[in-house]
């Protein structure tokens, strides 16, 4: 839920961005898509309210035109980081408490573990390389046909490429 910060009453047009800028104040710059010709120039201030921003919180303009906050979305380590300040600065000496140790059972847990595999990988290799030369062999045994089919009827590349001038 947002919180109101500043009231400023701002009516928005259309095919602007209104933002809070670095001062603090309420500011207005043309968008790239946002209907007709994008006029060069540096953006405008709309409302002057010199908004002092708090770490962890997004500032944004609401449908009213006032200036809000709320607290920012923080994923992973961001959040840990700002609760562990948090708590340090109420608790001066928090002590973790220790997980209490399960007793020990007489039997031992044992993982089943899978039989390995023998030489499998050794065959595969040497069969893709007696299927890349077999490969080989007949694109090379195809190439020497057509080059020879072609020098028989007098269709060299050569002859080709005299025609085609």
């Amino acid at each position: 839920m947002a919180t109101k910060v500043a009231r400023t009453g701002i009516e928005r047009e259309k095919g602007w961005l209104y933002y809070l800028d670095k001062k603090g104040h309420v500011s207005r710059a043309r968008m790239a898509r946002g209907g007709g010709k994008v006029p060069k120039g540096k953006p405008q201030v709309v409302a002057r309210c010199g908004v002092e921003r708090e770490e962890g919180f997004l500032y944004f303009i609401d449908k009213n035109g006032d200036v809000a906050r709320t607290r920012m979305a923080r994923r992973g380590a961001a959040r840990r980081r700002t609760g562990a300040r948090r708590k340090a600065t109420t608790r001066k000496t928090a002590r973790k408490r220790t997980p209490a140790r399960k007793k020990a059972t007489g039997r031992k847990k044992t993982t089943a573990r899978r039989p390995a595999r023998k030489k499998a990988a050794g065959r595969k290799k040497t069969a893709r390389k007696t299927a890349r030369k077999s490969s080989a062999r007949k694109k090379t045994t195809a190439r020497r046909k057509t080059s020879a089919r072609r020098k028989a009827t007098g269709r060299s590349t050569r002859a080709r490429s005299a025609r085609r001038r």
